[in-house]
């Protein structure tokens, strides 16, 4: 069975991602309005009944400026550490609060999701990977670097939402003070679209069939500039530049014929 990744919002004004299988499916943060999520999702024609779960990467407020009012509103357990429930002073319902643990897999119907910690300056920042069936896709923005973890579930991924922060020389040249330069760009902020590509370069298995570019900078970075350094590469993956300013489409990612994986090819 496949899995479907949706990217809601993806970027400083809101991060939401949607997967999920044909019975359920999980939010990875809710940084954009209930009333946008709802939107969003009906127009990919996706179901509320199907959402069983909402995970919180960390408090910043792009990725839970929604969560209260979602999470009220269709009831949904939210699976958040106490470090980033208290820094993100979230006033939510205490019977919809599950903390999680990183490494330590948890069942939600057929989906497993897996958190691990990521290198950002938040109180508790993890990534996910979702898994069903054998398919995994994994969510790896707000990562100041891509560490050994990070490389080594991105190698295992038929398909990630990666961040592509910023273009180096933009931001060296750009507005912004150089405090929040040293901030973004200093290993607890983002990820560069070099220092993506040189992960996707270095560890994208065989398997792989869509990469999802996200979280780009409106200041520091441009679309075209992200999808003409990775095109070239890209081989059999799909490149897709999530918005800032909208839903992607919703993919599906399935399972890698055996005679096909062992040619490095994609069903």
């Amino acid at each position: 069975m496949a899995l479907y990744i949706a990217s809601l919002n993806s970027g400083s004004n809101g991060n939401c991602y949607y997967v999920g299988n044909d019975r359920e499916a999980v939010l990875v943060d809710a940084g954009i309005s209930c009333r946008e999520t709802e939107k969003r999702m009906r127009r990919l024609g996706l179901s509320f009944s199907r959402l069983r779960a909402i995970f919180i990467s960390h408090e910043h407020g792009d990725h839970i400026r929604g969560l209260e009012v979602l999470a009220r509103r269709y009831q949904l357990p939210v699976y958040i550490t106490q470090p980033t429930l208290r820094d993100g002073r979230l006033a939510l319902d205490s019977r919809l609060v599950t903390p999680f643990r990183a490494h330590k897999p948890i069942r939600i119907g057929e989906l497993e999701i897996k958190a691990f910690p990521k290198s950002h300056d938040a109180s508790d920042p993890h990534s996910f990977i979702i898994s069903h069936d054998g398919i995994r896709i994994g969510v790896f923005t707000d990562i100041g670097a891509a560490c050994q973890e990070v490389q080594r579930y991105f190698a295992q991924c038929h398909a990630a939402i990666l961040e592509a922060n910023y273009d180096e020389q933009m931001l060296e040249t750009g507005r912004y003070p150089y405090p929040l330069k040293a901030r973004i760009r200093g290993g607890q902020g983002h990820l560069s679209n070099r220092q993506a590509l040189e992960l996707f370069l270095s560890h994208r298995p065989a398997f792989m069939s869509h990469l999802l570019l996200g979280h780009l900078s409106q200041d520091n970075n441009r679309p075209e500039l992200v999808r003409e350094l990775f095109e070239p590469h890209a081989g059999n993956v799909r490149i897709i530049i999530a918005s800032r300013h909208g839903e992607t489409e919703l993919y599906s990612v399935g399972p890698v014929k055996k005679a096909q994986a062992r040619q490095g090819s994609l069903w």
